[in-house]
């Protein structure tokens, strides 16, 4: 009767404790980067759309061309929306939304849709750290935080800021 009594205790307790991991999602926070995984990968368009209030539409590369000179430029701003040029490994660009300013060559993003297979694209980056590379400090070429190995990947290429 006891051993029966302890079996459904236990099994009460694990179907709790499963119940409480399912209806939220994984998490993580360091200094360089925070966020979390949702169910499915979001393009960074509409994410980068959504989070700055910028209606500018098409691939993300596409809107350096779209926005006018006035609005655009090499010095990131809290809201400003980084633009990161055509590759071949990014075939569309990429869009990354400032969040703070570190220092004059690092700042935060928030973004989504960033990393090399399905869980690694369903990442939504809260805050990731972002280094310019450049010569002139000009933004044009940077290097994102990846958690992952901790510490600083690739060097991309980027066209700037397009401002609110």
């Amino acid at each position: 009767m006891i051993r029966h009594f302890f079996t459904a205790v236990s099994y009460i307790l694990i179907c709790v404790l499963l119940a409480g991991c399912a209806g939220s999602p994984a998490r993580f926070d360091t200094p360089q980067a925070a966020g979390y995984y949702g169910e499915k990968p979001r393009q960074c368009v509409p994410y980068a759309r959504d989070v700055s209030g910028l209606s500018i539409y098409g691939d993300a590369y596409t809107w350096w061309s779209q926005t006018s000179e006035a609005r655009r430029g090499t010095r990131p701003q809290t809201g400003a929306v980084l633009v990161l040029a055509k590759t071949t490994k990014l075939t569309r660009g990429h869009l990354a939304v400032v969040t703070g300013i570190r220092d004059r060559r690092h700042i935060t993003v928030t973004h989504s849709n960033w990393g090399s297979d399905f869980d690694s694209r369903r990442v939504i980056y809260e805050k990731m750290l972002v280094e310019d590379l450049s010569p002139h400090n000009d933004w044009s070429l940077l290097r994102f935080w990846n958690k992952d190995i901790n510490a600083y990947g690739l060097p991309y290429p980027a066209y700037g800021f397009i401002y609110q």
